[in-house]
């Protein structure tokens, strides 16, 4: 069952390479905070140009606490812990439903090809991204 699991998270990065999806993991709220917060202090000391001067500090400083936090799908599928894995897996094989693959070849072709399915699998991944990892998900134009 194993090979089964990889052949569905192979059918997820696919499913999200091919949409270009980014995550952004959660705590992407710090990088706001302290743009804000210093943007304040700054108000606070130095009027008009302290929250000038506060606000670029806190911008770098947000960038710099939120740097690596947005990361494309793939890549977050393929560091999932086992027991994550095998829930997405379970979540995925309820829109599978029955069919039956041989290798994740045949099991990408399958799911690509039909619209409709591909719609569902797509939203049952997406769904288990944002209810379970708490995720932000984020469409690369």
């Amino acid at each position: 069952m194993s090979h089964r699991i990889n052949d569905v998270m192979k059918l997820c990065c696919e499913l999200s390479a091919h949409q270009q999806i980014q995550t952004t993991v959660k705590g992407s709220g710090k990088g706001a905070a302290a743009a804000g917060g210093l943007a304040f202090a700054g108000g606070l000391v130095g009027g008009p140009l302290g929250i000038a001067v506060g606000g670029a500090v806190g911008g770098l400083l947000g960038c710099w606490l939120t740097s690596g936090q947005f990361k494309p799908l793939p890549q977050i599928i393929m560091e999932l812990i086992p027991q994550q894995q095998q829930k997405l897996y379970e979540g995925l094989m309820a829109v599978l439903g029955d069919i039956q693959w041989t290798d994740v070849l045949q099991l990408t072709t399958l799911v690509m090809g039909n619209a409709a399915l591909k719609q569902q699998a797509t939203a049952a991944l997406l769904g288990y991204i944002t209810k379970e990892l708490q995720a932000e998900v984020h469409y690369v134009d």
